[in-house]
Order: structure tokens, then sequence, then C-alpha cells
């Protein structure tokens, strides 16, 4: 197993009264990471798997007495799949509640689900983590610096999914069963999707359109949706990590775009995949927008697991004059340009410097990528 950097903190906050919540899409390893860690601990464990139709059952609708006869002597409480189990959050605070000295630990693909759920039964009463596809830092701290750069045109095409950076051959298969079984597993069990189709079309439609201004608008005309619609099925994506959103910077310029976003995908592989393309770097045309999802993904992985508390944005003016990522960390600004050539000239907007003259600015290529995605 690749030693994964939430594995750590997750093991720092047992036993301390709380219920610890896992959130991350399927298939990135969210099991594993929690079964090596519980293995190694002596306390016994009860796994339980909401997506078992019998312990959905069980645990929608129970009793503390009925909890602590279930659980018996066992000392953790491991629910996979928890989003699958109606009322879970009332199940989990009655285990964190009337039954003390047993760790409860829950995992969720789908945030909309266990938010809705947890949120009010469990304020004060958890811990919260996000698990991403394989971050830079892990792969590095797995194999090398020099051998993860080595395989850096890999992570733009097949991404890093753990099951496709541990793959000699089949990443492709690998990564069409990923989409195509688990991609829109949570969402086609709500009972509103009622355009599985809608789905793929959409998903495609922001695909080509990463690292570009998204107009719900333009979507919904292009998949033949209404824009409530696409904007609903765009956020349960979002719900489900599959992609994330920047919103546009606006503070000093009169022309910056004030409601602007743009959307990337947590997985270059995925997103790949939506659109059935695996051509090699050096035959693409969306390398930029490649490069571009990579950094920034791969940023947000970093600022996750570091513990720090940052906004993201993009920042472009209506005269196009845009710089691709910025971090705004209390009275700190920081500014990222991404060029995939290295020979590349780059000019940082003077309306830009001019405006937050406080900002720092910095060019991200291939040649010096590693110092912004490590975590120091």
């Amino acid at each position: 197993m690749i030693d994964r950097l939430n594995i750590r903190n997750i093991d720092q906050k047992l036993f301390k009264g709380k219920a610890i919540l896992l959130f991350g899409a399927r298939q990135v390893g969210k099991t594993t990471l929690l079964e090596y860690l519980i293995n190694e601990r002596p306390e016994t464990v009860l796994h339980l798997d909401g997506d078992e139709p019998d312990i959905r059952s069980l645990l929608s609708s129970i009793t503390s007495t009925q909890l602590k006869n279930y659980i018996g002597e066992h000392k953790i409480v491991f629910i996979d799949e928890a989003q699958r189990i109606p009322n879970i959050g009332l199940t989990l605070k009655l285990i964190t509640d009337k039954l003390k000295g047993i760790q409860v630990i829950a995992t969720g693909s789908s945030s909309f689900e266990m938010a809705n759920q947890m949120n009010e039964p469990l304020t004060g009463r958890k811990f919260e983590f996000e698990l991403f596809p394989m971050a830079f830092q892990e792969m590095v701290n797995h194999h090398g610096l020099l051998e993860e750069k080595r395989n850096l045109e890999q992570r733009l095409i097949y991404g890093s999914y753990p099951e496709i950076v541990t793959s000699d051959s089949e990443k492709e298969e690998l990564l069409h069963l990923i989409a195509d079984s688990y991609l829109y597993k949570d969402l086609l069990m709500l009972d509103y999707i009622k355009r599985p189709k809608l789905l793929e079309k959409i998903l495609q439609a922001l695909a080509l359109q990463i690292g570009s201004e998204v107009s719900y608008n333009e979507i919904a005309q292009l998949v033949g949706a209404d824009k409530g619609t696409v904007e609903k099925y765009i956020q349960l994506f979002e719900q489900t990590f599959v992609i994330f959103t920047l919103s546009s910077y606006s503070r000093n310029v009169r022309n910056e775009l004030k409601k602007s976003k743009k959307i990337y995908f947590y997985d270059c592989g995925i997103r790949n995949a939506i659109l059935n393309n695996y051509n090699p770097i050096h035959k693409r045309t969306d390398v930029g927008a490649l490069w571009e999802n990579y950094l920034i993904s791969e940023r947000i992985k970093r600022q996750g697991y570091a513990g720090h508390r940052i906004k993201n944005y993009f920042w472009r003016t209506t005269q196009q004059q845009e710089l691709d990522f910025l971090e705004e960390r209390g009275d700190k600004l920081s500014a990222f340009e991404f060029k995939w050539n290295k020979q590349a000239r780059v000019k940082i907007s003077k309306t830009f410097l001019r405006a937050y003259p406080e900002a720092e600015v910095s060019v991200i290529t291939p040649a010096n990528y590693e110092e912004f995605l490590l975590i120091s």
C-alpha cells in the first residue's frame, strides 16, 4: 500500500470522543486507508457496509440499547459508504453520545447526503477528513522525486487514482471502469435524477472547457436542458468529488470579472476518460488546459493535507488580462501563471501588479513545479 498523507492525522484523532468522517470519491482508497489504519491497532473492529441492504435497514432506525447489543465488545465501529444509510447522522450521534469508549468511523463518497444528514446531529461531535486521488507528495514519498517527475506525462493522461498508478498496463480499461461504473453510482441512486444520459453530456461539455470560464447558459443550449437543471447537476458533480470550481477574484479593478467561474476535475485521467482521449502529450492540443488542471487539483490536495485554510481564485478582466490561479491566506495574496513550455515568455499583467502590489507572483513550469506541489 502507498502511504496516504491523511493516515497520521486520522490516527491522532482516534478515541477523542468524536466521530471520524472520511469523505472522497469512490475508488480513491478510503476503505483501504482505514482498514490499514485500524488493522494496526489492538482494538476489535465491527465493519459495516452501507452498500448492503440489511445494514442500511438496521442502522437507519435503531436505539442506543439496540446499538449497544449489536456492537457488543467491539471498540471501533467502521461504517463504509455511510451516505447510503438514511438518518445516519442520528445513528452516529447515538454511538458518540451514548456509547462511551466506542470510536465510530464513517466513509462517504457523496458529501451532499452525508452533509445533509450529519451537520445538525453531529455538530461539535465530529472530525472531518477528505481523501483525494493520489497526491504528488504521496507519490514522491513512495518512489522518489526523480521517478515521479519522469511520470508527469502519465499523470496528465491517466491521472492518479490508486488503481491506475499501481497498474503497469490496462490503464485505459481501468479508467473507463472507474468512470462508467463508479462515477455516476451515487447520483443515479437519487430519485430526482430523471435523465442519466444528461449527466454524461454535461460532464463531456465540462471536460472540454477546463481552464475556460464556464457559462451555464451555453452548456444548457449545448446539451438540450434548461440552465437550472445544468446548475443543479454541476453542483451534484461537485458534491460527489468529480469536479470543483474556482470563482473569479475581484477587489480593486473596475473591469475585473465579478461572478465568473472555472471548473476543473479532481483527476485528469477521469477527464480524459470522459472524452475517450488518451493521446500522448505531444499529439494533444489541450496540453495547456491539462497542465493547468493538474497543477490546481494537486495544489488543492496539498492545501487539504497540510491543513491550510486558503481561498482559491482565478483572475481575469473584461480585456482578457488574466492569471491562472490565486491563493488568499489571511492578508497574504499569491498569484501563479502556469506554462507547459519552459521557454515560453511570460508577461504578468501590469493591471494586476498595480492593483495588488503586495501579491507574490510566480510562474510554474515543468522545470519547477515540484516546489509548488510539495508540502513544506
